[in-house]
């Protein structure tokens, strides 16, 4: 965090100074987790479901932390009184303590020699993390940018990252995660983006939002938060984000397949390790047109729209075309449990794409397994239960077990009881055999493949993070790194 006086960190929070003089200077990190303080820093000591940040102060002031961010007075163990700036509401502080500072940055920035500091906010059903991980190396590759570890998308991981700019942040890269109406609008009043992309109006969190015409109004908070000259970065092949346009403050960049689209992608070939090339295509045809090769990196076809969406932003802050195409041909999947793929020794390849997972997503790493697998080798796709789908979760998940059997899926592994109607319609639409298996939880499935797998088997891991088949990734991709997990088989 840029330093900040005990006193500017009380006023920006609305908090009171207990055992802490004013003019202490608050200069190091700001963190939830006392194991990650360094010394100068700020613990917030938010209280948890199962651990109340409190009790750990007192170990964040003994590892260097010069203030506590609580909701009460503290004292440690032999009851002298901690360092603590007193608020009424620990979340709501960290958020107004990042809105504040960014307000600062967003001032120097303007000052002769200044950073010229871009806020990018992205959101959508589907793809924020991997478009925020590319946007970031892209953005990366020309000056200093700050972007969100793994899905600090919430309202306590976005003014993290916001807290981790400085005044020689160029780029400030914002993933905006939304489960229900009002949290953009919460978010962006935080961190208001220059640049706003919405991606795709999808099927994530609808017990959230009870439907998704409201997912959709949910969305466009994103768009309506931007700083009053902002851009909207659009997807022009989804008609509930093209409509968010007019509401967009600024000017307005769509992306996308469609003809239309102010940055598309043409001549789309998909090899056999699943990996997209394309020509890159930015403007229209009155003699503005641009075009470059891409050659992706990342595993699935669904990845171009994610590439499409992170140039669009790029060049709306300032990068070139020729910058943003070799940018994205040098960029690797940077978050964990998201289409990473692993070739194993004994000749397995393992898809991971276990953090999370909705109907959308489910259906595009589908058509990605399918494509790696070919026509020579047994494809097994090993999933689990799509979380907060609301009534329709029963149908979603028979959808997915009939496009198992269209797409020829060698193998599916059912897990969990929440997952079994994907079972139910793989039955129903043709499966047969041994094709489909049911079992109960993360350890029955490691049991399972371990019998079960061979060399040359194209495996795929997909679930919402709640259902815990992050554990199988991590077993599947490296079972000497997690041993705990391979003791399960």
């Amino acid at each position: 965090m840029i330093a900040l006086t005990a006193a500017e960190v009380a006023e920006a929070t609305g908090g009171t100074l207990h055992a802490l003089a004013p003019a202490t200077l608050v200069h190091g990190a700001v963190v939830t987790d006392s194991r990650q303080v360094e010394p100068g820093g700020l613990f917030v000591a938010l209280p948890g479901e199962h651990v109340d940040g409190h009790e750990f102060a007192a170990t964040a002031v003994a590892a260097g932390a010069a203030a506590v961010l609580a909701a009460r007075p503290l004292t440690d163990a032999e009851g002298r009184e901690l360092p603590t700036v007193v608020v009424p509401d620990v979340e709501v502080a960290l958020g107004e303590l990042a809105r504040d500072v960014l307000v600062r940055l967003r001032a120097a920035a303007l000052e002769p020699g200044g950073s010229g500091l871009r806020v990018v906010g992205v959101t959508g059903s589907v793809g924020k993390t991997t478009t925020k991980d590319l946007l970031a190396q892209l953005c990366g590759a020309v000056g200093p940018t700050i972007a969100p570890v793994r899905s600090f998308n919430n309202e306590i991981g976005l003014p993290l990252t916001v807290l981790r700019a400085d005044e020689s942040t160029r780029f400030l890269i914002l993933e905006m995660g939304a489960s229900g109406p009002g949290h953009l609008d919460y978010l962006t009043r935080i961190a208001p983006p220059d640049v706003a992309v919405v991606l795709v109006v999808g099927q994530a969190h609808l017990g959230g939002f009870g439907g998704i015409d409201a997912v959709a109004r949910a969305k466009s908070e994103i768009v309506q938060g931007l700083v009053p000259d902002g851009v909207a970065v659009l997807n022009a092949d989804d008609q509930r984000v093209l409509a968010m346009a007019q509401l967009a403050p600024g000017d307005v960049v769509t992306f996308g397949a469609s003809t239309g689209a102010g940055v598309r992608a043409t001549d789309v070939v998909v090899d056999r390790a699943g990996r997209a090339r394309f020509t890159l295509v930015v403007g229209d045809g009155s003699g503005q047109r641009q075009e470059a090769r891409v050659e992706l990196r990342l595993v699935g076809e669904h990845h171009v729209h994610n590439a499409l969406a992170a140039a669009a932003a790029a060049l709306a802050v300032g990068l070139t075309l020729d910058q943003v195409a070799a940018s994205l041909t040098a960029a690797d999947a940077l978050s964990p449990h998201r289409m990473h793929v692993v070739d194993r020794a004994d000749g397995v390849t393992v898809i991971d794409d276990s953090y999370n997972a909705n109907p959308d997503s489910m259906r595009a790493a589908l058509k990605a397994l399918a494509v790696v697998a070919g026509r020579d080798r047994r494809s097994v796709a090993v999933l689990g239960e799509m979380l907060e789908l609301g009534e329709g979760a029963r149908a979603a998940h028979d959808a997915i077990g009939e496009l198992v059997v269209r797409l020829n899926v060698g193998l599916t592994v059912v897990v969990g009881e929440g997952a079994r109607p994907i079972g139910d319609g793989a039955n129903r639409e043709g499966s047969w055999g041994d094709e489909v298996a049911l079992v109960d939880d993360v350890d029955a499935a490691a049991r399972f493949l371990a019998a079960e797998l061979r060399p040359g088997d194209v495996v795929l891991v997909k679930s919402s993070y709640g259902a815990g088949l992050w554990r199988l990734g991590d077993l599947l991709t490296d079972p000497v790194e997690h041993p705990a997990a391979a003791a399960a088989s």
